[in-house]
């Protein structure tokens, strides 16, 4: 098997002003890095925490209740994981 088929890669954008509600089992086992624009992570007791481009991400297991995009461009954001093998 080649070393890049081991790893599933997906790209999610967030629109201006969008938010996206957390599942786990959308980001488990992702390293999640924002490519463009910038992510608001909201925890489940209401803070907040902003990305920005290039900043690198784990949300497996986090106690999140959303992903918003508080920025004027869209949000652009690659999660990369582990293919499971059959």
């Amino acid at each position: 098997m080649c070393e890049a088929d081991r790893f599933a890669r997906r790209r999610v954008v967030l629109d201006p002003g969008a938010h996206r509600p957390y599942s786990q089992d959308e980001w488990d086992d992702a390293l999640v890095i924002v490519k463009r624009g910038e992510v608001d992570l909201e925890c489940r007791s209401g803070g907040r925490l902003r990305f920005i481009a290039g900043d690198m991400l784990w949300l497996t297991g986090m106690p999140l209740r959303a992903l918003r995009n508080p920025g004027p461009e869209p949000a652009v954001l690659l999660a990369i994981s582990r293919r499971v093998r059959a």
